[in-house]
């Protein structure tokens, strides 16, 4: 039976893994929030990469997978989700805004990407993930500290006081190296763009391939002072 939590108790547990699970591997951070959460906890992808679905699926099958589709999803983004949902025993969800592109560019104008992404970004991603994320006490995300300077104190558990709930990072700590040698080790599904220059994928008006020596990170919203879109 799941134990059912206040607030002030999930922010306490989030503090005490936060500290206790720093050194414990991935699997062990996972088994945790299985233990701890039962069936109100999910992982949340992007479909950059299947890594934290594939570690989930392993520590409780079944697990859910939410996905943002915000309508503006590169082709090969939703193709890889199509295929976690059919080859891993995963339970994936699809989120949705309100409005689809079109309602939005018939409030706000066409390509308010380009003139307010961080208004784009809480329409289309921010609102709706608040919205699925409530019949949850925590959700497991793929935050690295190696992605970028912004991320670099990211912990393995925290607590998330806008979403009043427990994130849990479990490859934190892991390298760009760590996560390629899972990826070949367990044959993870991978999104094919990080094979044609792109190093971390969003949505495609918003999105470019990376320089040499760039961070992963640095072609999203490039040539603005904008880095997260707001969920993290």
């Amino acid at each position: 039976m799941t134990t059912t939590y206040t607030p002030e108790a999930l922010e306490q547990l989030a503090l005490d893994a936060g500290r206790d699970l720093e050194d414990a591997t991935a699997e062990e951070i996972l088994t945790w929030a299985s233990k701890t959460f039962g069936n109100r906890w999910c992982v949340t992808s992007s479909m950059e990469d299947a890594v934290v679905a594939h570690l989930a699926s392993r520590v409780q099958p079944g697990i859910d997978v939410v996905f943002l589709d915000t309508g503006y999803h590169f082709p090969e983004t939703i193709g890889t989700r199509d295929a976690v949902a059919a080859v891993y025993p995963v339970n994936v969800i699809t989120l949705t805004p309100r409005q689809s592109v079109a309602e939005q560019d018939a409030e706000y104008g066409p390509a308010l990407h380009d003139r307010d992404p961080d208004l784009c970004c809480a329409l289309r991603k921010v609102a709706p993930l608040g919205e699925g994320l409530a019949g949850y006490d925590g959700w497991a995300t793929g935050l690295r500290r190696e992605d970028s300077p912004e991320r670099a104190d990211t912990p393995v558990v925290a607590w998330d006081s806008k979403k009043g709930k427990v994130k849990i990072s479990p490859i934190a700590r892991w390298t760009q190296d760590q996560v390629d040698a899972y990826i070949l080790e367990h044959g993870v599904l991978t999104n094919p763009l990080l094979m044609d220059g792109y190093a971390s994928i969003g949505c495609a008006p918003c999105t470019r391939r990376v320089a040499p020596g760039e961070d992963a990170r640095a072609g999203r919203w490039a040539g603005r002072a904008k880095t997260e879109c707001g969920i993290h």
